[in-house]
């Protein structure tokens, strides 16, 4: 642990600053005589400062290896495991913290030889959108911060928008990098997301702003990522081995050995960024490599004339390189591409200039042309690019005790490349693709045409056959996503049934009219089959819907609430017309109708396609339709919105059952325990209640809104209970005594297990007139109830918060839901004790049954993105129906 100034550890009592180290090297680092260089990491939500021990430790290991003549420093800091990705409020605090560790991390190093003037900084999750922040301050200066690297951080837009203060911090962090790129061209940023198996934050949200002049930020999918190629969930890839063993050698490819700090070269840090995340060549990186090689040693020289050729080395004691005149295949063939199965980092494939002779001294290196793959490593060269070449050179170095394989070929490149139609997105399966590859050849392109929406997604299948037995290498299949690093590979033996999931994190850029492809790199004398099977069409409509809940889980909230609500005005309607109040599920049925509010919200985002509505639109300061965002980032088109909404009715109705469900089991434990009181009919307002309301507005007002939202919440629980037990228990006991007055009555009433209807058989007409009543009561407030649950749940993570943070703070700052909650708790005191009679009468009925529509529309338009914004819409509903309880 790192001690912080007084100033700074009394400013951040719950936020701590600690150095990684372990064995001799932390016996070595006890006085803070540092001489290394200072990394930072940041944990992310609810995230741990131990979660630096994998960097620590593969770092520590890497400099063992080089003798510590460089290492690294890898510090942590503690934010208490807070949960910012569900409250914004600590996310400015944590920032300026974050900027006080590196002011006491550079002085650690005041007085050493080579002492740093910046710090790398590694953030996973929330902690890169932190240390992004960094550069809003006013007082920070940019050159503190060299390399960024964020894992699995959601940098366009917050994954669940449950406060103003996190969509505020994310527009200012977002529009500061957007507004000032210039002066971030220094720092260089590398994001990596963990692709499909991150199902807490989707790979579209990890890529970083694109910026022509900020030519100095990298996004990749870790299934992109040489030598890991595979997908992460949100918290293994920060001890994903393959990506902490890329992250770790890129560090030490960013020393310069001059100041033996991390290298102030921008270029530099892209191009070894690039080098270990984008494409490797199965070299070592070398900033500038030689462009020519001297082919030496008593290796012999081959000429090869053949299109075709491929060559197995099997203890061969003798070296030989393998040389094949261009000339004659330049007039036939417009490609050549060769491949190596031996997977070391010598070079292997080099280019003779302009010679007649099939030898060559000297020879330009294409292995830096190669490409790493999973079994092989390969080049592909178009021969035009490559005019001053007479000869390509294969070297094949004495292999003793190893066994490998080489091929090259020249080809036509329509020869190799096929095109097959995909899914539209609204063909839901029910069409079929299938091509059939002959292959005599070790290279295939697929393009997929057509397949540049995120909600295209399905699955393709290829089939390997092969005319022999014999051993083969496995196929290679590869996903290429020409406008985002986002490919993913496939390995498969050979023949087998492969089957490859194509989905996209990105839609594709309206500016951008490459296709993605599907690249075999097959055995020769294979057959391929690359098909969308019947087998899919049953399989399509579940995968599509699984993209928009991937895309738009967070947005379910609203389109609950939303039905609720409309469901509840719905109520409110049919009390106002016939006296009586339905039933929560039937009405449900009625009123949930997706025609009510869906087109208007289309119709005004078509309109904003319009300068002049749009200038009216801005007039009125009315905030961006949420819909048209999504539809400016391609991640919107009008099936999603009724999809979501049929989700947001099917979940509404089994609310609705589950507080059912619920209200008859307590009722049943509540009437074996207790005998309740008569129903009394008491003013909404009495002093005690006054004292009530106030006393939890002052709770809301000096600790937390959620706590005083909580507290209304589980006193209100009982109201439907309380309701239900009492009218059952004593319209029980009053048919009891009539049956008993009267012998000729056979009725006897029963305790009915349903909200719907309370017993009415042996009742008088004022206690059938009590038992409607109560009834309509009853479902009114399970309504209510089932409404209010939703606000709970939305504020639940501001509580949580304050409660974990209530040693160091009683009050919590900022609070979210201060203001929103003194206003439910007073409208909750008078609702919990009122009842429909008091609400038929109203003159502001009809007002109050119809508003709710117009809620629900601007709940759906304004609170996609902001669910902060729902409470509100809710709140001033019931506002409406205590005013009914008056008026």
């Amino acid at each position: 642990k790192i001690k912080l100034p007084k100033k700074t550890a009394r400013r951040y009592p719950a936020y701590e600053l600690y150095l990684y180290g372990e064995g001799n090297y932390a016996e070595e680092n006890k006085n803070l005589l540092l001489t290394g260089i200072p990394v930072l990491f940041l944990p992310g939500n609810a995230g741990s400062y131990k979660q630096v021990r994998s960097l620590g430790s593969i770092a520590l290991r890497k400099a063992e290896d080089v003798d510590f003549k460089y290492h690294f420093n890898f510090f942590s800091v503690n934010f208490n495991e807070e949960l910012v990705a569900l409250y914004g409020g600590s996310l400015q605090r944590q920032t300026k913290f974050v900027h006080e560790c590196i002011k006491v991390i550079l002085k650690l190093y005041k007085d050493q030889e080579f002492a740093p003037s910046s710090v790398a900084i590694v953030g996973h999750s929330m902690g890169g959108l932190v240390a992004r922040a960094l550069l809003t301050l006013k007082n920070f200066k940019p050159e503190l911060i060299n390399l960024l690297i964020t894992q699995a951080t959601p940098h366009v837009a917050p994954v669940m928008p449950l406060d103003k203060y996190l969509t505020d911090f994310y527009t200012a962090v977002n529009n500061h990098w957007i507004l000032k790129a210039q002066d971030l061209r220094n720092l260089t940023t590398l994001s990596v997301a963990g692709g499909f198996r991150d199902y807490q934050v989707r790979s579209g949200l990890a890529f970083l702003p694109r910026l022509s002049q900020h030519d100095s930020a990298l996004s990749v999918v870790s299934s992109a990522v040489p030598r890991a190629w595979a997908s992460t969930d949100h918290l293994s890839i920060v001890w994903c081995k393959e990506l902490i063993l890329a992250t770790i050698r890129a560090f030490f490819d960013l020393i310069d050995e001059n100041t033996r700090q991390i290298t102030e070269d921008p270029k530099k840090r892209m191009s070894v960024l690039n080098h270990h995340f984008v494409r490797h060549p199965a070299k070592m990186y070398e900033e500038n490599p030689e462009a020519f090689t001297h082919l030496t040693g008593a290796f012999n020289w081959i000429t090869v004339k053949a299109s075709k050729w491929t060559y197995s080395v099997y203890n061969d004691s003798d070296g030989k390189y393998f040389s094949f005149p261009l000339a004659s295949h330049r007039k036939s063939y417009s490609h050549v591409y060769c491949e190596n199965s031996m997977l070391d980092t010598s070079s292997w494939i080099y280019g003779c200039m302009n010679t007649n002779s099939s030898m060559c001294l000297e020879a330009a290196d294409l292995s830096w042309r190669a490409e790493l793959l999973p079994t092989t490593k390969v080049v592909m060269l178009k021969l035009l690019d490559y005019p001053s070449l007479s000869h390509i050179v294969i070297q094949v170095p004495p292999a003793v005790g190893n066994k490998y394989t080489l091929g090259c070929e020249f080809f036509k490149e329509d020869s190799r490349t096929v095109q097959l139609p995909v899914t539209h997105i609204f063909s839901f399966g029910f069409s079929s693709s299938k091509i059939l590859l002959n292959s005599t050849g070790l290279l295939y392109n697929v393009q997929l045409q057509h397949f540049s929406q995120i909600y295209q997604a399905f699955k393709i299948y290829i089939d390997s056959h092969c005319q022999s037995l014999k051993e083969r290498k496995p196929s290679v299949y590869r996903l290429h996503i020409p406008w985002s690093y986002e490919d993913s590979i496939t390995v498969a033996k050979v023949p087998s049934l492969a089957e490859i999931s194509a989905k996209l994190h990105i839609a594709q850029p309206h500016s951008d009219s490459s296709l993605p492809e599907l690249n075999i790199y097959s055995s020769p004398d294979c057959q391929y089959e690359v098909s969308k099977t019947v087998l899919f069409y049953s399989y399509y409509p579940f995968i599509l819907v699984f993209q928009i809940v991937r895309f738009h889980a967070g947005a379910f909230p609203v389109y609950i609430v939303s039905n609720i609500l409309l469901t509840y005005g719905g109520q409110l309607s049919t009390l106002r017309s016939t006296g009586q109040c339905s039933d929560f599920s039937l009405q449900l049925v009625r009123t949930a109708k997706p025609y009510k509010v869906e087109p208007l919200i289309s119709i005004v985002v078509f309109l904003q396609g319009f300068n002049w509505f749009r200038e009216i639109w801005e007039s009125l300061s009315l905030p961006e339709v949420d819909a048209a965002v999504l539809s400016s980032q391609d991640a919107w088109f009008p099936l999603v919105s009724l999809i979501l909404f049929l989700f947001g009715t099917g979940i509404a109705y089994w609310s609705g059952v589950f507080f059912s469900t619920s209200l008859r089991l307590f009722s049943s434990l509540w009437l074996t325990l207790i005998r309740p009181p008569e129903l009394q009919k008491d003013k909404l307002i009495t002093p005690s209640r006054l004292c009530g309301m106030i006393s939890l507005a002052l709770v809301s007002w000096t600790t937390c809104g959620a706590f005083a939202v909580l507290i209304i919440y589980l006193q209100y629980l009982f109201k439907p209970v309380h309701i239900f037990v009492t009218s059952v228990f004593h319209f029980q006991d009053s048919g009891h005594s009539k049956e008993t007055s009267q012998n000729s009555s056979t009725h006897t009433v029963k305790a009915q297990s349903s909200v719907d209807s309370i017993p009415e058989a042996t009742q008088s007409p004022s206690n059938s007139e009590t038992s409607a009543e109560a009834a309509n009561s009853l479902k009114m407030h399970t309504t209510v109830l089932n409404l209010f649950t939703w606000i709970v749940l939305l504020n639940l993570p501001s509580l949580i918060y304050w409660l974990k943070n209530l040693r160091y703070n009683v009050r919590l700052d900022p609070d979210p839901c201060r203001t929103t909650a003194i206003i439910l708790v007073c409208i909750l005191e008078i609702l919990m004790n009122s009842s429909t009679s008091e609400v038929k009468s109203s003159k502001l009925l009809k007002i109050a049954a119809k508003v709710p529509l117009p809620l629900s529309v601007a709940m759906l338009a304004f609170g996609r993105m902001h669910l902060y914004r729902v409470p509100h819409f809710v709140t001033f509903s019931l506002l409406l129906h205590v005013l009914c309880c008056f008026v």
